[in-house]
């Protein structure tokens, strides 16, 4: 019992209604006090609401509405008496008529008292039973309210008419259907799952709503008004209760810290305040450990909770459809057809045949959900049949594991040709898989705390078997024709599902997370009948599960020699395929939002040369000279009938072999043409277009200009001005010192190629910024975003030698921000280093990017400069970061 001052102390005997203010203010203190010496949240949060009940009671008498026969209700969370610091005093005044001029003062006086209080934040109804029935019938939120109206003080005649209302204006599965389309709306806002990275606690899926949703539908058809008393009626177990009141503590008690931290009535679990509420919880660094991980931990237990809650609500108001609003509709009958002797369909659902199926036949723990994903006419599992599975997925142990027969069933649901990512997930919601293999059970929950990995590690791994499924439906082809092509011909499809099972499956662990699933995958493989070729595939690529993505992003993938020793590291087609299937369903898991088309178009790139590569013979050396003369022909044959091939060799005499190497013949009939068109005219050339091997959302921009030292500082500083991203640039200098530059970039707003007037303000920005050479139009400044001021990227650079470019290779890693490109070029520029390109990659919040450099005169950089520039561009780099994390 928390024991608090007296509001009568407060007040004197004029009845100061200011002293309530100060008695709240106390209050709160006394709360937060009671709080953190222990007392349960629950306790906390219920006295909260008697206090609000004892001011409010005070104030309707001092307004001399005890005189009246008018009502006072609590209505939404404070009707539920679950009031956090910051919460809507949410009532109503009930009138069984019109009020008449003096109780409408009245009731202006008490309205007005409440806020002069100024403590209150009072959302304030004032209806007739007649208005309420009006506005119920058509208002859901109106109907939710009345079933939980709760008789503060006033007359006690209107105290059964909110529920009377709701039950007269709405039958049970009208409302049941209305507040399941409204659950489905708000799991729509939160992108339908649990693993936000900023979840609502409040709204979002497995959130205090989805408690409340328990208790609405329960409260309407049971009239109770607590969800204990549904555990006598039956409708939840006592263990279920327990479940869900351990959800609701933690979830209260995240709620009350926000509310402490942000002094407002806050429900998303921002990165702004979840390092210190991870610590509040007591989650501290571990030795050994990342920074973040005692915010990981914390997320961990948030993302496992929500869960919990989701499936809960799921099940619960299954039984409740299938129960009660099912059987009572006009005409049914139950619709029966015998599965086996384990299960039955009942009305298109699986049930068991009678309660013990589970414990006197464990296989059918896995045989429910090997039907589940091989009849897709099976519209799902039965709420008691559910209950009864998640009971019996606890007694999974290894002994289970090791049985031939449920190690058979396993693998055919693998091997289904249905629906295996909705068997999968509804295997992890009800507790078999995470079971059955005990290292997916330790990532479950798991985030990375990171603006690229925006899903918790076993959302991501499902949705990655999801991506796959998906390369043999027509409809994903047109999206992925090559991937989907290759992934139709693999001979074992099991094998790239069970690497994807476990490419991630030892996160957290600490170490190489891709040896250690290498090592778990072999095991489970050997377990369940593979040979020691196939279960060495499955660890093969789950060792190299990154090679694909880091080659592409990071190098240059059209040089010759970066594809063949990617060649050489895969080895065989058999290797390229399943890697390639693996690879691209990966990256399309981890944020579809950050991984866009032109990083997928690197990756079919490198497929397609790598397979030319092995095809043509591992063991055969690059022959230059050949695939300089194959694309000049291939270039020429587009443009000889437009001009003379004189024309076209003296322009290309002026580029060195490596632009033929680099280039596509494409891509250089495309600069050819439009450098013979542009003439002798000394201005800048610069051209548009969408990007040919790329979707729409990647523009190829040329420019042809006289070389200038701070061409390309100058050009990106432009282009992030024109909210332009570069993804790729190259650089070329022309013997008669003109410089052809081509890039790469996406358009932030995705009209550069359909809006004439922006594409005519892109070039004519540029062609004004280049024909000013000696004017570097600066790096504009752009409010840091929200989210990255609470990362800390350590800041690295590496300077390397590369001897057969005799260029420097530049490896920058850093924070992303506005003009991160811009600020690093003027840095080059600074430091007299001509870029000869550049390879792009922005992961969330971190920039991986790398650059090939000379100096002025096209010398490389010795080891005594290379040092002496990696410092200073620390240096440079560092400073930047700190005004990151600590704005002006």
């Amino acid at each position: 019992m928390i024991n608090t001052s007296p509001l009568l102390n407060y007040v004197s005997s004029n009845h100061d209604i200011q002293a309530i203010n100060q008695w709240r203010t106390d209050v709160e203190q006394q709360l937060q006090e009671a709080f953190e010496q222990g007392q349960p949240i629950r306790e906390v949060i219920h006295a909260r609401s008697n206090f609000i009940d004892e001011a409010l009671i005070f104030l309707w008498e001092h307004a001399g509405l005890a005189q009246t026969n008018l009502s006072l209700f609590a209505v939404g969370g404070y009707g539920r008496r679950e009031m956090l610091p910051y919460s809507d005093v949410d009532i109503m005044i009930l009138s069984e008529s019109d009020l008449n001029a003096q109780q409408e003062q009245i009731v202006s006086n008490f309205i007005s008292s409440l806020w002069d209080v100024g403590n209150f934040k009072p959302g304030v109804s004032v209806r007739t039973i007649q208005t309420c029935f009006e506005q119920a019938t058509s208002d859901l939120t109106v109907a939710t309210a009345l079933i939980e109206a709760r008789l503060i003080t006033g007359n006690p005649h209107l105290i059964k008419w909110p529920r009377r209302i709701v039950s007269q204006t709405w039958t049970d599965k009208t409302f049941f259907d209305a507040k399941m389309d409204e659950q489905a709306r708000r799991y729509a806002q939160h992108n339908h799952t649990e693993s936000n990275l900023e979840p609502d606690i409040k709204n979002a899926p497995g959130g205090i709503r989805d408690i409340n949703q328990i208790g609405w539908i329960a409260k309407r058809h049971f009239r109770v008004n607590r969800i204990y008393d549904l555990v006598h009626l039956g409708f939840i177990s006592e263990f279920e209760l327990g479940v869900l009141e351990e959800a609701e503590n933690f979830l209260w008690e995240i709620r009350h810290h926000l509310h402490r931290l942000t002094k407002r009535d806050e429900n998303r679990l921002l990165f702004d305040y979840q390092r210190e509420i991870a610590g509040i919880f007591g989650y501290q660094k571990e030795e050994g450990k990342h920074i973040n991980y005692p915010i990981e931990q914390f997320m961990k237990r948030y993302y496992r909770t929500a869960q919990q809650v989701s499936t809960l609500n799921e099940m619960l108001l299954a039984y409740f459809n299938e129960s009660v609003i099912t059987p009572r509709l006009p005409n049914y009958e139950r619709n029966i057809e015998m599965i086996n002797e384990h299960f039955k369909l009942v009305d298109g659902k699986l049930a068991v045949q009678h309660h013990k199926i589970f414990s006197e036949n464990p296989s059918a723990i896995l045989e429910i959900f090997y039907l589940l994903a091989n009849r897709p006419e099976i519209q799902g599992i039965r709420a008691r049949t559910l209950r009864l599975l998640t009971l019996a997925a606890k007694r999974i142990d290894h002994h289970y594991r090791n049985n031939p027969t449920h190690q058979a069933l396993f693998m055919a649901i693998i091997r289904s040709p249905y629906r295996l990512y909705d068997t999968m997930v509804a295997m992890k919601r009800y507790g078999v898989l995470g079971n059955y293999i005990p290292a997916f059970g330790q990532i479950m929950g798991l985030m990375q705390y990171d603006l690229f990995h925006i899903y918790t590690v076993d959302a991501h791994t499902l949705l990655l078997i999801r991506n796959l499924n998906r390369f043999k439906e027509p409809e994903f082809a047109k999206d992925y024709p090559v991937v989907s092509s290759v992934f139709q011909r693999l001979n074992r499809r099991d094998i790239v599902f069970l690497a994807a099972l476990f490419h991630d499956i030892a996160k957290g662990r600490g170490g190489d997370h891709s040896e250690l699933g290498a090592l778990d995958a072999i095991e489970f493989c050997r377990a369940h009948g593979f040979t020691e070729r196939e279960c060495n595939l499955v660890a093969y690529l789950i060792q190299n599960h990154l090679l694909m993505s880091i080659t592409a992003q990071k190098k240059d993938i059209s040089d010759p020699d970066v594809v063949k020793e990617f060649a050489e590291k895969i080895g065989d087609m058999e290797h390229l395929d399943y890697l390639y299937t693996l690879t691209v369903a990966d990256i399309n898991a981890t944020n579809p939002k950050l991984w866009n088309t032109w990083r997928s178009s690197l990756m079919r790139q490198l497929y397609t040369h790598a397979r030319d590569v092995i095809r043509s013979g591992l063991g055969r050396p690059v022959d230059y000279q050949m695939l300089i003369e194959d694309t000049k022909f291939a270039a020429s044959e587009v443009l000889v009938d437009e001009f003379a091939l004189d024309d076209v060799e003296k322009v290309w005499q002026e580029l060195g072999d490596d632009y033929f190497l680099k280039e596509s013949a494409d891509e250089i009939a495309w600069h050819t043409r439009a450098i013979l068109q542009h003439g002798d005219n000394p201005a800048p050339l610069v051209l548009l277009r969408a990007h040919r091997k790329a979707a729409q959302d990647a523009v190829q921009l040329f420019i042809y200009t006289r070389d200038q030292p701070n061409l390309f500082a100058t050009t990106v500083a432009v282009l992030d001005r024109m909210n332009l991203d570069v993804q790729d640039a190259r650089i070329i200098t022309a013997t008669k010192a003109f410089s052809l530059d081509t890039y790469v970039v996406l358009d932030r707003f995705g009209t550069l190629l359909t809006d004439p007037d922006r594409e005519a303000t892109v070039i004519e920005a540029l062609v004004k910024a280049l024909n000013q050479s000696d004017k570097y139009p600066g790096v504009m400044q752009r409010r840091i975003p929200r989210q990255l001021r609470h990362f800390d990227i350590e800041n690295t650079v590496d300077v390397s030698l590369n001897e057969a470019l005799q260029q420097n290779m530049v490896e920058i890693a850093t924070l992303d921000q506005p003009g991160l490109l811009a600020k690093i070029g003027g840095l080059f520029m600074m430091q007299g280093l001509d870029i000869h390109s550049a390879r792009i990659a922005t992961l969330g919040e971190r920039a991986e990017d790398i650059f090939f450099v000379t100096k002025n005169d096209g010398t490389p950089l010795n080891t005594e400069e290379s040092d002496l520039f990696a410092s200073q561009l620390k240096a440079a780099l560092d400073e930047a970061s700190h005004q990151v994390s600590h704005p002006h």
